[in-house]
């Protein structure tokens, strides 16, 4: 890791302590030795998962009202406390589509929005999927959808599909069905 950048922390101002979130504002010294604010989201990280049943993807509609509109989006959802990102994956692949994984992998791990945010996303393959009962948390309304590779992309295309994450699912499908390896 390059520490040349690097920007020392002067001051932490907690600014909100929410639910899922919190937001501080950070005084930092820059490389140059001059100073800047910077207004930081902390998250507890999250997990969201590619699952594939019967050469089909399983999604979900919602609502998201910071966009005042419906996304179809892979299942997800934040960590708990203390909770490892696998069973977390597991976790929310059940409540959200009801469905159960032989076979869950993970594929990688990223930062959602770097510039501002902490929240790392974990996201994993899951394989033999076995129908359950749907499990929604209740103040999650949410539409299950299966729907091919030629749908996904169109989705993508529509604007249906609009969040880093499922966009990264979609072309690691296909990566996957390319080559066998994802």
């Amino acid at each position: 890791m390059n520490n040349k950048f690097q920007e020392v922390t002067i001051k932490s101002e907690p600014i909100f302590k929410g639910k899922i979130i919190s937001l501080q504002v950070d005084t930092v010294e820059l490389p140059n030795g001059k100073t800047a604010t910077r207004e930081i989201i902390k998250h507890p990280g999250a997990v969201a998962v590619i699952a594939l049943h019967e050469d089909r993807m399983i999604v979900v509609e919602q609502f998201r009202k910071p966009l005042e509109r419906s996304l179809v989006e892979i299942p997800a959802g934040k960590l708990d406390e203390g909770e490892a990102p696998i069973d977390a994956a597991r976790r929310e692949l059940e409540e959200e589509t009801g469905f159960s994984a032989g076979s869950l992998r993970p594929v990688c791990s990223f930062y959602t929005s770097p510039g501002f945010a902490d929240e790392i996303l974990h996201l994993f393959l899951a394989e033999q999927l076995t129908p359950g009962e749907l499990r929604p948390d209740e103040d999650e309304f949410l539409d299950i959808q299966s729907i091919t590779q030629e749908e996904a992309k169109q989705f993508i295309a529509d604007g249906r599909i609009r969040d880093a994450k499922t966009i990264t699912a979609v072309y690691a499908w296909e990566l996957y069905k390319l080559t066998g390896r994802i």
